[in-house]
């Protein structure tokens, strides 16, 4: 009798399974704290959006500085590298088709030019 309650509870509550953010709606200006940039293609579809790292600054959306301490990472542009998927707080893709992105970053050296492009 216990085991049907369970299966009749567990069928009107299905688990959720974790959505990504839909496509346009992603804002790079929100992006802070540790991230993870992923290259492998099959795991794609479990990364918080597609980036394309851009070589000029003038058509990037976002300029990140890389900062050697998460705790420094607190502003939109200010980046840690996480270790591995686990310990980051995003985890984005970086793909090297410009038209796949979300949207785009350039890597500055000066901390004062991270930030969002409007």
């Amino acid at each position: 009798m216990l085991s049907f309650i369970l299966t009749a509870l567990l069928a009107f509550s299905p688990a959720k399974a974790p959505v990504a953010a839909p496509a346009g709606s992603l804002e790079p200006c929100r992006i802070f704290g540790s991230v993870y940039l992923e290259t492998d293609p099959s795991r794609r579809s479990y990364c918080f959006g597609t980036v394309y790292v851009e070589p000029e600054e003038a058509f990037a959306s976002l300029v990140v500085f890389k900062e050697s301490n998460k705790l420094f990472a607190d502003k939109a542009g200010l980046w840690a590298d996480a270790p591995n998927r686990e310990f980051a707080d995003y985890v984005l893709f970086v793909t090297p088709d410009r038209g796949k992105a979300d949207f785009a970053i350039h890597y500055t050296k000066v901390r004062s030019f991270a930030g969002c492009r409007n």
